[in-house]
């Protein structure tokens, strides 16, 4: 496990993404999770969709936020944690701006319609 001086901004990160991610799924046809109810978690995470894009903007500003007292305090942030900071805020922003042609696209590539 990491040190608490040495996770910068690396579950900041994650998190963003996971809360980008369900922020999607308001959008994604789900067929074959239709018997599951799909249907009321794409009406509930419709719902909560703008505030899992300000928690994911909340957590990205957070990774920034520990990146700069990393540098502060002398510990050198690790690669992976700027990679997925920035890989973070490229799903959030495309979440925020293409949120119908991201939804199409996994849509396209996960869903096979029964014949």
């Amino acid at each position: 496990m990491q040190s608490g001086k040495q996770a910068t901004g690396v579950f900041a990160s994650l998190g963003a993404i996971v809360s980008s991610m369900a922020s999607l799924s308001c959008c994604l046809p789900l067929g074959f999770a239709a018997a599951l109810g799909a249907g009321a978690a794409s009406a509930f995470f419709n719902a909560l969709r703008p505030w899992l894009l300000g928690l994911s903007i909340i957590l990205i500003g957070l990774g920034f936020w520990q990146q700069r007292r990393a540098r502060l305090c002398a510990v050198r942030g690790r690669l992976i944690g700027n990679v997925l900071l920035w890989a973070a805020v490229a799903v959030v922003l495309a979440m925020i701006l293409f949120p119908q042609q991201i939804a199409a696209f996994f849509a396209d590539r996960f869903y096979e319609p029964t014949r």
